[in-house]
């Protein structure tokens, strides 16, 4: 994908056309007035065969948000410099973009050599070499040539072909991202979008999702260069077809993806720096336009480790957008003022979806700084920190290709560990993880705190589900029950229903104890549908709840409990009268167990609960469906 840059009226599109034989000004505003005002394309063939992308970028000032929509997916630059003028403001904003942009690749076009003599030629040539050393486009070739007479063209598309044998392949094996610049609609075949395809692949018939607003949409045709294909690669310009989707429900700045592989959100963490020559310093809370992929968003900026940010000079910030933004860990941004209209500088995203920071905060910086120079590994365990999450979302949060695969080799190497009870190499999108300390420490709480327990209350069969978690300080139910299964998985909890006890515990009933019990049950027996109440037998709460623990007795309600035995015959013989008659009413129970309506009605609640039964009007019919008790 090479990309144009440079000055209005410096012959870019005039270029392009020699070039290719495509002309990219395709608006008839543009083609009446002769000055590209949006982004155009066209493609062609290099001498070695190799198929080649352009995106022709308007050079008028007004228009720098439009170039900035198309230019970041580039592999190299084509600056286009007349010869006739040398370079312009335009010029050096557009470098300054390709600098900021971390576009190192490219060649200079002198164009309208035929307009110049040798003597003044050299001269601008001298000048353009002077202003190309301090940027990333240092030593790049710089080509003669004319798009009117086709002087120079030759030499340029060798050196297009030489510099682009020399640029390092997208990553097709990651995943897909098209940020979209146009959107429009065709007669007969609905919404289609361009742009052009950051990494990975995309198929026919794959299903995407349009993000920041997360509609899901299928792909119903691609092209490339005007031509049907069924598939497309990294660095390719592509048109694609949507199905689900109207086209004026998708925008220039709105970006596809496979669903669940980016996350919207409405601040970045970026590394900035501000141009050298930039106007002003950057002030805490100033109002800034910030541009990545395709997208144009008003944002406020906070500097987190400056009072202010002098020209030439970096910073951590946390860019506050007035509009929900997807990028990754890596993705460049570019930051012009708003009024008057100014490029000021860019920077890199090292944390795609932060939360809100307070200034001046010593950890946080050290943070932000390991994000940004760290290894792959040190940056997953470094976003993963404390908490227990979803590998899918460390994903798509760390931005790093093949996530589940360091995850792996970090699972293996005893660093992070998978809060489940499955193959510890089998990672997927919902599966969850954690730090290997982390999961030590809650170890160790949880442990500690059963031990107590227990010491404490030896009657008691655990501590609550829900009092663990809080006594943990983890607030959402699914990282727990993650945690609860790896516990187990590792013999060190039991989890039985909403109940939580060391692994090796059973309730052990003293002599004084067992004798109160064995009384309770003998009573119970002795009257099995209607027993006595615990309490006017003797039996603490306490010892209640030992006795459910141990498996004998079933706990109805505060006030009735049956031997477990006797509540085994009570849901047989419903059942039975289920099958024959198909519904028992209350008074069926009452009159079929010899018992009174308290004991009726609470029992048959209890059914209901354990999805034995299920109401029915005023009876009760077998409960059918998932969880159904046999």
């Amino acid at each position: 994908m090479i990309g144009t840059a440079g000055h209005v009226d410096h012959g870019k599109s005039t270029l392009v056309r020699a070039l290719t034989g495509i002309d990219p000004d395709r608006l008839v505003e543009e083609q009446q007035r002769e000055m590209t005002i949006d982004l155009g394309f066209a493609w062609f063939t290099l001498p070695g065969g190799r198929e080649v992308s352009v995106i022709d970028v308007p050079g008028h000032e007004r228009f720098v948000g439009n170039m900035l929509a198309g230019i970041g997916g580039i592999d190299v630059a084509m600056l286009v410099i007349a010869a006739d003028d040398g370079p312009m403001p335009q010029t050096r904003e557009h470098l300054a973009i390709l600098d900021l942009l971390g576009i190192d690749r490219g060649v200079i076009a002198l164009s309208r050599v035929d307009l110049v003599d040798e003597d003044w030629r050299d001269l601008v040539t001298e000048e353009i070499r002077e202003l190309l050393v301090t940027t990333s486009l240092k030593g790049a070739p710089i080509v003669p040539v004319s798009g009117t007479t086709g002087a120079g063209l030759d030499l340029l598309m060798a050196e297009l072909d030489r510099v682009l044998d020399a640029t390092p392949a997208r990553d097709a094996n990651g995943r897909p991202r098209l940020p979209v610049d146009r959107s429009f609609a065709v007669r007969g075949f609905g919404a289609v979008v361009t742009g052009t395809l950051l990494d990975g692949e995309i198929r026919t018939g794959q299903e995407l999702t349009v993000y920041p607003a997360g509609q899901s949409v299928r792909v119903r045709g691609l092209q490339e260069h005007q031509e049907q294909v069924e598939s497309v690669t990294a660095g390719s310009r592509v048109a694609v077809n949507l199905s689900g989707i109207d086209a004026d429900k998708i925008r220039r700045g709105d970006v596809l993806a496979p669903n669940r592989a980016l996350t919207p959100s409405m601040r970045l963490d970026c590394r900035i720096t501000l141009l050298h020559d930039a106007a002003n310093p950057l002030d805490q809370n100033d109002e800034v336009i910030l541009f990545t992929g395709s997208s144009e968003i008003t944002a406020r900026v906070t500097l987190l480790d400056q009072e202010s940010l002098a020209p030439g000079l970096e910073a951590w910030v946390q860019v506050r957008l007035s509009a929900p933004v997807v990028t990754l860990r890596g993705d460049r941004v570019i930051l012009r003022r708003p009024s008057p209209a100014a490029t000021i500088g860019g920077g890199v995203v090292v944390d795609p979806t932060p939360p809100r920071h307070k200034r001046f905060q010593a950890d946080l910086i050290r943070n932000l700084a390991m994000l940004a120079e760290g290894t792959p590994a040190d940056l997953l365990l470094q976003i993963l920190g404390d908490d227990i999450v979803e590998a899918g979302a460390l994903a798509r949060q760390s931005g790093i290709p093949d996530t589940m695969s360091l995850l792996v080799d970090l699972v293996t190497g005893g660093d992070v560990m998978i809060a489940a009870d499955g193959d510890r190499a089998t990672i997927i999108d919902r599966t969850m993880v954690l730090r290997q300390t982390r999961f030590e420490r809650l170890a160790s709480t949880v442990e500690s705190a059963l031990v107590e327990h227990h010491r404490g209350q030896p009657l008691s069969p655990g501590i609550r589900r829900d009092d663990l978690r809080g006594m943990l300080g983890i607030r959402s139910q699914k990282p727990f029950d993650a945690l609860m299964r790896a516990l187990q998985a590792n013999g060190l909890a039991k989890a039985d229903g909403a109940v939580v006890s060391s692994a090796g515990f059973q309730v052990l009933l003293n002599v004084a104890q067992r004798r109160v019990a064995d009384a309770f049950l003998a009573s119970a027996r002795a009257n099995p549908f209607a027993p006595p109440a615990p309490e006017d037998c003797g039996v603490p709460t306490e010892l209640v709840g030992a006795l459910v623990a141990l498996g004998e007795v079933e706990r109805i309600s505060g006030q009735i409990v049956y031997p477990t035995d006797v509540f085994e015959t009570i849901r047989q013989r419903v059942l039975d009268k289920l099958n024959g008659d198909g519904q028992i009413t209350l008074a069926e129970y009452r009159d079929l167990f010899g018992t009174s309506r308290k004991f009726a009605q609470s029992t048959l609640e209890h059914l209901d609960e354990l999805r034995v039964t299920r109401r029915k009007g005023d009876a009760r019919v077998r409960f059918v469906g998932p969880g159904a008790a046999c």
